[in-house]
């Protein structure tokens, strides 16, 4: 059966508010959590940009059953050094619960460092150096590397017992195809069956076989269809853009001004908005039926506490085995 997890979102809640509903989730039987690392939201709105890093340290602290992710953009914003430090401290800390994931990152992150925001193709040849660094590192060598990025004498010696997993991040099928053959697995957003399958596919195809697939799985749940509609349209219509514009777009202001065009019709072809929990039920299990075996589920409005209570007791249970406690 999939693993079913909860994300959390720091672009739109603050990192206390985040603490709770993680809380909650694990309380009503989510298994895993994801984070995103931002710097900036995706627009005004939204409102937050807490620091993931330090927040994940509390986070599995206080909720000891669930295993985390997090997606990271190591290059330009990070030294991968920095990355590798302090995924192998979470992963001493806390066991085999951990692992990371990893992109060529966004403009609106990355460019405030004031360095050029490169390529897509040089923003993948980063990437690619970036992690065989952090191997090095969680490997025990001393690193010297002279290219996209530099380091110099580096040495990390706080190691964990066992190393995160490296998940590669992808939206686009070519993407995937080339991170098949040396990411640890894969993590994508949703879409439409077709079109998730032609990112699996490519997955595979590059190398990708037998290795683990994770989706995050964007949804708006809420009383009815419509509240549901709307409260997605609020929050999220930035985020439904070609991924060369979702890459290159430097300002929560300027993605506000792109998403002022998109109607809340617009978004069911990105965002899966239903008042039915059965419908969710029967979109994740076409999601297992494609192969991914962990389903982080981001529901994009403002309701958490409402979508995790209601899921955990008629979504969850569709999917695990276990009796599942009630909130307290």
């Amino acid at each position: 059966m999939a693993k079913i997890g909860y994300h959390a979102s720091h672009e739109q809640f603050t990192p206390s508010e985040l603490l709770k509903y993680v809380q909650r989730a694990e309380r009503v039987g989510f298994t895993h959590a994801l984070s995103s690392d931002h710097f900036h939201p995706w627009g005004e709105t939204q409102g937050q940009s807490g620091f993931a890093w330090s927040w994940l340290g509390a986070a599995m602290q206080a909720t000891p059953s669930l295993s985390y992710r997090v997606v990271c953009a190591p290059g330009q914003r990070y030294h991968p050094t920095i990355i590798a430090q302090a995924a192998a401290t979470l992963a001493e800390m806390f066991p085999d619960r951990f692992w990371i994931t990893v992109g060529s990152g966004q403009a609106l992150n990355e460019h405030i460092t004031g360095e050029k925001w490169p390529s897509k193709g040089d923003r993948n040849a980063r990437l690619k150096e970036c992690v065989d660094i952090m191997r090095a590192l969680w490997a025990g060598e001393t690193v010297n590397h002279d290219g996209l990025v530099c380091v110099e004498e580096a040495k990390l010696y706080t190691r964990p017992a066992t190393n995160p997993l490296i998940i590669g991040a992808a939206v686009t099928a070519k993407t995937a195809e080339w991170l098949g053959s040396w990411a640890d697995g894969l993590i994508t957003i949703s879409r439409p069956p077709d079109k998730l399958k032609q990112v699996v596919d490519a997955f595979r195809r590059g190398g990708g076989e037998g290795k683990p697939m994770l989706l995050k799985v964007q949804l708006s749940y809420d009383r009815t269809d419509d509240l549901a509609r709307q409260k997605a349209h609020e929050q999220w219509r930035n985020n439904i853009f070609e991924n060369i514009l979702m890459t290159e777009l430097q300002t929560p202001a300027q993605f506000d001004a792109a998403g002022q065009f998109v109607t809340p019709e617009e978004l069911d072809q990105h965002i899966r908005i239903s008042s039915n929990p059965q419908q969710h039920i029967e979109w994740l299990q076409q999601d297992i039926e494609l192969g991914f075996e962990e389903l982080l589920l981001h529901n994009v409005n403002r309701e958490q506490e409402q979508f995790i209570d209601v899921f955990g007791e008629k979504v969850l249970p569709a999917f695990t085995q276990k009796p599942l406690s009630s909130v307290r």
